[in-house]
């Protein structure tokens, strides 16, 4: 059995995201958490956040042990690219792409 969280929309690079994910895959709950805490990336604070709803949503959902937790899955996804217009010489403008990312994390009991 396992239970899955989903933030959707993040405003962050997924090229970004995906080196912090990256980290925790296949690790403990309580190990993931620790990485996640000590790394010095702007992805980290909302894959802690994302992780700690998968946790909560096994816990309290599925009556499932926190202590035997593991994060069998995580992928981060491209979403929508919001464009914007920075302003050029010359009357011409340059399109600032504005890139944010689905980020999935999946935990299940290890036997």
């Amino acid at each position: 059995m396992e239970a899955k969280a989903i933030a959707k929309t993040v405003r962050i690079a997924p090229r970004k995201a995906r080196l912090v994910v990256d980290l925790i895959r296949g690790k403990n709950v309580k190990e993931a958490r620790a990485y996640l805490m000590f790394t010095p990336k702007s992805a980290s604070p909302i894959v802690a956040k994302v992780l700690n709803s998968a946790v909560a949503n096994a816990t309290h959902n599925l009556n499932m042990d926190e202590n035997k937790l593991f994060v069998k899955e995580v992928w981060v996804n491209e979403s929508v690219t919001m464009k914007r217009m920075l302003p050029r010489a010359k009357g011409t403008g340059n399109v600032i792409k504005k890139r944010t990312s689905h980020i999935t994390v999946v935990v299940a009991e290890r036997e």
